[in-house]
């Protein structure tokens, strides 16, 4: 039998999947970019305008850091 003690809000838990999906969607549409051949979440790249690629994976990268801070803030 669990524990309350060991239980994580909703908001912490669905934030934490928000900050792993755009961290590293983020990073594989960097390498998809750089290198041209790794892409783990290919529907990322609807996000991204066309000739700003970089910049919104870097962004998604920064803003999944973001989110993922505040969950573990908020799951507290």
């Amino acid at each position: 039998m669990m524990s309350t003690e060991s239980r994580r809000s909703p908001l912490a838990v669905g934030s934490g999947l928000l900050c792993f999906v755009l961290v590293v969607g983020g990073a594989s549409g960097l390498l998809n970019e750089w290198l041209g051949w790794f892409r783990v979440f290919g529907f990322l790249r609807f996000l991204a305008p066309e000739g700003y690629e970089v910049y919104s994976y870097v962004v998604m990268i920064a803003v999944g850091a973001v989110i993922g801070a505040a969950g573990e803030r908020a799951g507290r």
